[in-house]
């Protein structure tokens, strides 16, 4: 995001939800919410906050962007099994999943904190803790820095150094530079692709694999492959929302959607590239055969609906894109993953 948040800042020219209410009346958490999603503009810190231990602990969760979380830990299991070559340990699986989740939870919680006002202009992030006002600012900050601190202790201490550099480097990639150029260009989608991407070879090293193996590299190319698709489905259904909010995407940018489609199809055959080359082996040349033509045929629905979003842009393309994807990651790493044993 921008550094100077002062542009999101529209209070002088909205009025209140306490202001709109009836004196005696509080507001539902369900009435925030509609209130939020039918005023973009609504300052929203002006809305009651709900308490309680529950709400608190939830706030915290959805703080850390739990969802870009569990994802992160699929592809670091994944990543830390194809390093090692068979399962990893026990509690050797535990730190390592601990401390990703807390590094890559502290970068999500420190996007909101920088976004905090921007994001009161999207019905879609309004009623995140910050700009729905149910947590202090001062509070988010001090909670970003204990979990990615101990994130990086436990990666140092209980894994390796490299693993812990991995993190470090992500963090700062993401918070630091993929953030504020969210405002400035969109090629913000490719630095935040490989902000993506980068936690895979945390697994990857903390279970033997060296930085300088391609194996690894390849691994990240999965990821930033499948984000384009991925992002340029999400991009183009909330296009007028990130326009709203100052966001400079493709599909701001580049409102036809045509530079969009072509980032999708050239992502889906990125993806099947980078998979095919981690199922290749000159000795196993049937197992490198079935497996490569595995990977081919989880992509392949999502690159036809990369070339269906090419010859039709409208949103009912894009959300079959985006469902496409959903799948396609966790496929291509089961069976660049199960290539391992074989």
């Amino acid at each position: 995001m921008s550094i100077d948040l002062a542009l999101a800042d529209a209070r002088t020219a909205t009025p209140s939800v306490t202001a709109m209410a009836s004196p005696k009346r509080t507001h539902s958490s369900g009435e925030q919410t509609a209130a939020v999603a039918s005023r973009p503009d609504l300052i929203v810190d002006q809305i009651q906050p709900q308490a309680g231990t529950g709400r608190t602990f939830a706030d915290f969760i959805q703080l850390t962007k739990p969802r870009i979380v569990v994802m992160v830990l699929v592809t670091t299991v994944a990543s830390s099994i194809i390093a090692t070559g068979s399962l990893v340990g026990g509690m050797q699986l535990l730190w390592l999943l601990l401390g990703t989740a807390m590094v890559a939870g502290s970068a999500g919680a420190a996007n909101q904190v920088w976004e905090r006002r921007i994001d009161c202009h999207m019905p879609r992030t309004a009623i995140r803790p910050l700009p729905g006002n149910r947590m202090k600012v001062a509070t988010a900050t001090v909670f970003t820095a204990i979990i990615g601190c101990a994130g990086v202790g436990l990666l140092t201490v209980q894994l390796n150094a490299a693993a812990a550099i991995v993190g470090i480097a992500t963090w700062l990639l993401y918070v630091l530079v993929y953030t504020p150029l969210k405002t400035r260009t969109a090629w913000n989608t490719t630095v935040g692709a490989i902000a993506g991407a980068l936690p895979i070879l945390i697994g990857y090293t903390a279970t033997g694999g060296s930085l300088a193996e391609s194996t690894g590299w390849l691994l990240v190319g999965v990821l930033v492959a499948w984000q384009y698709p991925h992002f340029m489905a999400i991009a183009w259904m909330y296009r007028h929302q990130y326009a709203a909010a100052g966001f400079r995407m493709t599909t701001t940018e580049e409102p036809t959607g045509r530079s969009a489609a072509i980032q999708s199809i050239a992502g889906s055959i990125a993806l099947i590239a980078c998979g095919v080359l981690l199922c290749v082996s000159t000795e196993q040349w049937l197992a490198s055969a079935l497996s490569s033509v595995a990977v081919l045929a989880v992509v392949f629905p999502m690159l036809r609906a990369s070339i269906g979003f090419w010859l039709k842009r409208d949103d009912a393309q894009a959300r079959r894109l985006l469902r496409s994807s959903l799948l396609v990651l966790p496929a291509v790493l089961l069976i660049v993953t199960l290539r391992v044993f074989w």
